[in-house]
């Protein structure tokens, strides 16, 4: 995860000012996750893949390509696979051969797809508004615009 301890880190230049933004981001993801991880288990029999991937097709109720699923996720196609095989024997997902091309498949959700995912990402919200309490609104507004300006400006350089 990082190197040397936050205490050790002391020059007060922007290099070791963006160190330390570097390792505050990474503890928060760290801690953020493992409860969310933990709380989707717990609550819904979930892991945190499988509410990524119906988070993804949710956003895209017309279904995706497999392949696209994958890259949208940042996963290997074997990752994405064996997660949409157990949500189809589930009866959480559909997955169809893509006309006129028996190689690739299309998956979407289900009814009972949707309404599980429903029921997830609304106590997912709530838990994320609970460990982010002690961030006001403007400041998660400010804080998300800069790490969007970042993400930008560094996906155009690479």
């Amino acid at each position: 995860m990082s190197g040397a301890p936050l205490a050790a880190v002391t020059a007060s230049d922007g290099k070791k000012e963006r160190l330390r933004l570097w390792i505050r981001l990474l503890r928060a993801t760290h801690i953020i996750e493992g409860e969310l991880r933990e709380r989707l288990k717990r609550d819904f029999g979930s892991t945190l893949p499988r509410f990524d991937v119906l988070a993804a097709l949710y956003r895209e109720r017309a279904g995706m390509l497999m392949s696209d699923l994958s890259r949208y996720l940042l996963v290997s196609n074997g990752n994405v696979t064996g997660i949409v095989d157990r949500l189809v024997a589930d009866g959480l997902v559909l997955r169809t051969r893509r006309e006129g091309d028996r190689r690739t498949s299309m998956v979407m959700l289900t009814a009972a797809g949707v309404a599980s995912f429903e029921a997830m990402a609304a106590a997912h919200e709530g838990w994320v508004d609970e460990l982010l309490h002690g961030v006001g609104e403007g400041d998660a507004r400010q804080l998300s615009g800069m790490l969007r300006n970042f993400r930008s400006e560094w996906e155009a350089e690479h």
